[in-house]
Order: structure tokens, then sequence, then C-alpha cells
């Protein structure tokens, strides 16, 4: 506040940035909800703070293992998977892409070396495919809003679709496709998302202050992070329990036919959920009526085809490239929710 009363001309720029957070936008739809609606305030603020509290062991867990791979530089194990055989690096890569504990400023950078060195887009498409659809923290809080069977089965559908993606590119480079897939690339600042790690990584992070020191930051920062953005999203999940229709619901998006799962993916891809939005807000859809393979399948291709997964692919491949990476995370998608709903 000080800073505001100085610097006047900051003070609008500064408020704007409040209001643009989750924090502010959960306070107004409480405020919104009392005013509007005030006998079902307490009724959503329950729902929305009894889901929350039932996945907090989740939160605390995922932050604890995502702040330790970021304190120990796990991260360099990931480059193992594009040394050797190009079969052997399809695999690899599609495995470690669900694993990589990257923020998305980080990939860019880092495919786009990969590309600069000479591995083949193959491999990097069967990472960038598996990469946006789960990790560790993903994993754990997929498994405390829709259960373990659904987030064991995105885990498996997101490797699956990398080495669909990857032996796709592969089939299509060999047939002359994609000789030049990287357009000219200049790196941009990152984020702040770390100093440059080891060649290896050291487990015992503990012993060293610096590491030490990123811990505490990292799990201040993600654990800030997770809990305000899942906050706003068991507050749209009550939201969307008491006022949606569940009809409507069922109409659009359930049944156990093709078409929910197609419609689903459709409407998956332009729509931003992060990872860990779109659970909860799922676990609403499915209480009203959407099917299984509906909501993998609206999963599958939201993450895939989110705005920042696009812009990072759009700001290193040529169109072709960028064009072939949609059509393959929409089939895939769209394919993944058919085989869990029939499975």
């Amino acid at each position: 506040m000080a800073e505001l009363t100085q610097n006047p001309k900051m003070a609008p720029k500064a408020i704007l940035e409040m209001i643009k957070t989750p924090w502010a936008l959960i306070v107004a739809l409480l405020m919104a909800v009392a005013l509007l609606d005030p006998d079902n305030w307490v009724d959503v603020v329950t729902f929305a703070a009894k889901a929350l509290a039932h996945t907090g062991q989740y939160i605390l867990f995922a932050v604890l293992l995502l702040s330790y791979l970021k304190a120990t530089g796990a991260e360099v194990m990931v480059e193992r998977a594009f040394e050797g055989r190009e079969t052997r690096m399809i695999l690899l890569a599609a495995l470690f892409g669900g694993l990589a504990p990257f923020c998305s400023c980080e990939v860019i950078p880092f495919i786009a070396g990969l590309l600069a060195l000479g591995a083949p887009l193959s491999a990097v498409m069967a990472f960038w495919l598996s990469s946006p659809l789960i990790d560790p923290p993903t994993l754990l809080i997929t498994a405390g809003a829709l259960g373990w069977p659904f987030a064991i089965g995105k885990a498996i559908a997101a490797v699956a679709l990398g080495l669909f993606g990857g032996f796709t590119v592969r089939f299509l480079m060999r047939n002359g496709a994609f000789a030049q897939p990287l357009r000219e690339y200049k790196p941009a600042g990152c984020c702040g998302c770390g100093p440059k790690q080891d060649d290896r990584p050291v487990w015992r992070f503990w012993q060293q202050p610096e590491r030490r020191a990123r811990f505490r930051s990292e799990f201040v920062h993600n654990g800030v992070f997770l809990l305000k953005w899942l906050a706003l999203a068991y507050v749209l999940e009550a939201l969307l329990v008491s006022y949606v229709p569940a009809d409507l619901i069922a109409r659009v998006v359930g049944g156990e036919g093709v078409v929910p799962i197609v419609i689903a993916a459709l409407v998956g891809m332009p729509a931003y959920l992060n990872s860990y939005v779109a659970p909860p807000l799922l676990a609403g859809l499915m209480e009203q009526g959407m099917s299984a393979g509906a909501a993998m399948s609206f999963m599958v291709a939201g993450a895939v085809s989110s705005i920042p997964a696009m812009a990072a692919v759009w700001s290193l491949v040529r169109p072709r490239v960028f064009a072939t990476y949609l059509g393959l995370g929409v089939s895939g998608a769209i394919v993944t929710g058919i085989l869990f709903q029939t499975l």
C-alpha cells in the first residue's frame, strides 16, 4: 500500500492486477451468490470447503514431490530420453513427458534446444504431446477429484498419446515430411524458473544451502498456486452443481455414444482449463450427467490444445508441424475417450 501512496500512477495497474487474481474472482462469485441467492450461500461455501479439504492431502504431497524434484535438479534426467536409437527415444520421451516437472516457459527453450541439436521431431512430438497431460501433482489432484481409475487412465492416455504421435511423425518423416520443422528461434526471458542445473541430480539436496532455498521457494510458490486455483475450481464446481440443470448437461455430453465424446473434445480444444482446475469442474459435470468417456476426451483435448500449449508449439515449429500437433492431439483425445468409456 505504501508504494501505491507514493506513486499514484501505479495504483490503477496494481488494482487491476489484484482484480485479475483467482482470489478476487472467488470473492466476487461468493458475493454474487450472497446477494442474489442468500439462502444457498452456506451450501455453496460448504460444498467448496469440503471438496478443498478432501483434496488437501493430495495438494500437500504433490507440492512436496514437485519441490523435491525441482531442488534436486531432476529435470536433467529428461534429456537422457533423447539419446540413442529413434525408437528408444520415442518410448522414453513419451514416458518422461508425464514425469517432467517443467513449467510452461521451461519447455520452450528445452524443446528448441533439442530440435536445434538434431533430436528427431518424432521423439520431440512424443514428449510434447504427453507432457501437458500429466505430471505428479496433476496425477494426485485428478485422483482426489475424480478417483484413481480416472487418474491412472489419464496417465496411460498421456503415454499412449505420446507414442501415437511419435510413431506417426516418424512414419511421415520417412516419407519426406517435416524436413525443416523448426522456425528461427530466439530465446526470450523466462519466468524465473530457476538456475541452471548440474549434469546430474543431487538427491540429497538438503546438504547444499542453495538447493534448500530452492526447495522452500518452490514449496511456497507451488503451494499458493495450487491452493488458489483449486479453491476457484471448487467454487465453480459448487455453482455448477447448484445452478446448471442436470438434464442440460446430460443432453449435450451425456450418454454412451461416440457423439458426446467428439463434442467434448471439440469443446475442450479452445477451453483453457489448466490441469489443476479441470478435474474438479469435470467432477461437477459428471455429477450432472456427463459421461466418463466425454470427460476424459474433454480433459485430454483441453490439455494438449490449451492456449499456452499451442502458443509454445506455434512459437517454435512451422505451420505443418503445428497442424499435425493439433490433429494428433484432438484425434487422440477422441480415441482415448471412446476406449475409456468402453473399458
